[in-house]
């Protein structure tokens, strides 16, 4: 058994728009914690920043906005890299031994321009037939819409 830890993706926002920067603000991310909740990303929690506008890559930590708001607030420094209307990708990682990557299964939620979820994927790992490993990714879409309902009731 390996005892090294490698850093794996835990969760990801594909596609989510920055909706403000707010350059007079210690720092940090702001985000829905309803989207977040679906993801596991807690507050104070880093992660890493990719534009997709302009390549630039940061890593802040996460805090929570109003719920419902499907925002994307880029605060202090990080507001310099970004523009209102960006399209970002923010993931936040785990730390575990190689062989428990097919333990992992990351939720990733796929936005459109408003922000609003578009589809539900999870990254899935398996061993293939050369005994190393295949990366599967499943749409779990109406799983997630049947679980959201669900919750409603």
């Amino acid at each position: 058994m390996n005892n090294s830890l490698v850093k794996f993706v835990r969760a990801k926002f594909h596609g989510i728009y920055v909706t403000d920067a707010n350059l007079n603000y210690q720092g940090s991310i702001t985000l829905d914690p309803e989207y977040c909740k679906m993801l596991g990303i807690y507050p104070m929690e880093f992660v890493e920043i990719w534009n997709k506008n302009n390549g630039m890559r940061i890593s802040t930590y996460v805090i929570f906005g109003e719920w419902g708001s499907k925002c994307c607030i880029l605060n202090g420094s990080a507001a310099r890299t970004c523009q209102i209307g960006d399209e970002m990708i923010i993931a936040a990682s785990h730390y575990a031994n190689p062989e428990k990557i097919v333990e992992l299964r990351p939720k990733i939620l796929i936005l459109n321009t408003k922000n609003e979820i578009k589809d539900v994927l999870e990254y899935v790992v398996t061993d293939d037939e050369h005994n190393y490993y295949q990366l599967d990714i499943k749409d779990v879409s109406n799983l997630a819409k049947l679980a959201r309902k669900a919750k409603l009731k």
